[in-house]
């Protein structure tokens, strides 16, 4: 007989950990089937580890420009074990954590792996679960691609599972997770080598930022190799090898990481017996409210498609339970005008439409405002990363549709524009604002001369 929960939550993720602790704070009986760490990706092998990685990438940046300040930095070389066995002892006492603050809430913790019986049973190995909600938040896994040599590679998975630093890299993948990777690599001194398929990298977001991107990553002494069709990885006799469709060839590296996207952990899940509806690449469509085509079974996370970022599958996990619980029938998350960081060097991010996406939807109404310098941190450096920023406005009210940014700091500043962005802040409400000087956030109230007005193009 089927042991009885109020709510399932199938992976113990970002998304899964939130709706199940809002759901047990509401008195329900909840359980969470995880076969690994709780956690998650974000905390065992994402967004946790990475940023632990990152912060010391950026310590050995203040090392190499110290002297010019004056500070002697003598003997300031990175021991990679030190630093790998800190960052998992960081990640371990996250895990200690979410174990015990799941047994305080009186959440059952099943280990193991689920399949659905029907649309309100799951089993794990041969015990069976039923609930009238069961949210599906398993997360997603790293894309190898299928090709010759392919195994010669590893994926962001085993980057975090490297016990010596390697010193020559190539990162096949221009996204979020091949751009922080080569900026930690390279800051520690690693060669490494960046090739895309896209002719710009992270190529979601605005041009101002792939293109100053590319700038600072080259003059860190990263190689980018874009429009770079990889069809197959081999070994030659000075290490692992890189060939393109037409030929070309890249080689001498002594590791290869994959960082070409991810895709759902939807398989196995047994969801064709529920009746779920899955679409041919692992995502499951859901409604506003994240219902699935079956009535009581949810999907959030990165598995639901959209915006694979862990704040908003924390938060879409915190309103389904409110919804389903806290008498909130009608609240559900808002993903228009999310913010998003990436960790490069220096970090760089975007809330809103870019200007090619506002140009779609309000025409030739828009007013864009740039600038672009070098920070004060690089005052006494001969060379610094260059910092860009755009304001992209709507209308003769000139609403602030987008903000893009890269540059140190930026990761921390956009959170409070982003605020102003959902409040629908105009420019002259940031000109009205009072600047904070000296410091980069003070130039996105200071911009006073369009680039471009309305009826003009980029």
């Amino acid at each position: 007989m089927a042991q009885q929960f109020d709510l399932i939550a199938i992976g113990g993720g970002s998304g899964g950990l939130a709706v199940a602790e809002k759901a047990a704070q509401f008195g329900q009986r909840v359980a969470i089937i995880e076969a690994a760490q709780l956690g998650g990706t974000c905390v065992n092998a994402g967004c946790v580890p990475k940023k632990i990685m990152w912060y010391a990438a950026n310590l050995a940046t203040a090392v190499a420009n110290a002297p010019k300040f004056g500070i002697d930095t003598t003997g300031g070389a990175l021991n990679w074990a030190t630093l790998v066995t800190g960052r998992d002892r960081y990640v371990a006492n996250i895990n200690q954590y979410w174990d015990q603050y799941v047994t305080e809430l009186g959440i059952t913790r099943i280990t193991g792996r689920a399949h659905f019986v029907d649309a309100h049973t799951v089993a794990v190995d041969e015990q069976q679960y039923s609930a009238p909600h069961i949210v599906i938040a398993t997360g997603g896994r790293p894309i190898v691609p299928r090709m010759p040599g392919a195994e010669l590679g590893i994926d962001s998975d085993g980057f975090f599972k490297l016990q010596t630093q390697p010193k020559r890299v190539a990162i096949v993948g221009g996204g979020y997770i091949g751009v922080e990777l080569a900026g930690v690599l390279r800051a520690f001194g690693t060669e490494v080598t960046v090739v895309a398929l896209e002719d710009r990298l992270l190529w979601l977001f605005d041009p101002l930022i792939s293109a100053t991107l590319r700038e600072n990553m080259n003059a860190h002494g990263i190689e980018t190799r874009l429009e770079f069709a990889v069809a197959e990885l081999s070994q030659d006799a000075d290490g692992l090898a890189l060939v393109a469709q037409n030929g070309e060839r890249l080689s001498g590296f002594d590791q290869i990481i994959w960082a070409v996207g991810r895709t759902p952990n939807t398989r196995d899940l047994g969801l064709e017996t529920a009746g779920v509806t899955v679409q041919p690449n692992g995502i499951i469509p859901t409604d506003a409210y994240q219902n699935t085509n079956i009535s009581g079974i949810y999907a959030l996370g990165d598995v639901a498609g959209r915006e694979p970022l862990t704040p908003v599958a924390v938060a879409a996990g915190r309103r389904l339970a409110e919804r389903l619980f806290n008498g909130k029938p009608d609240l559900k998350l808002d993903y228009d005008n999310i913010p998003t960081v990436v960790f490069t060097h220096p970090p760089l991010g975007k809330v809103g439409l870019t200007e090619p996406e506002a140009r779609q939807r309000f025409g030739d109404t828009l007013t864009i405002y740039e600038t672009a310098f070098t920070p004060m941190r690089y005052a006494l450096n001969a060379h610094g990363a260059t910092t860009a920023m755009k304001l992209v406005c709507a209308g003769a009210e000139e609403r602030v549709v987008g903000i893009h940014l890269i540059g140190d700091g930026v990761d921390e500043m956009l959170q409070g524009f982003a605020v102003a962005v959902k409040m629908g802040a105009t420019k002259a409400d940031l000109d009205a604002t009072v600047a904070i000087h000296p410091c980069s956030a003070e130039e996105l109230v200071t911009l006073k001369t369009p680039v471009r007005r309305p009826g003009e193009m980029q």
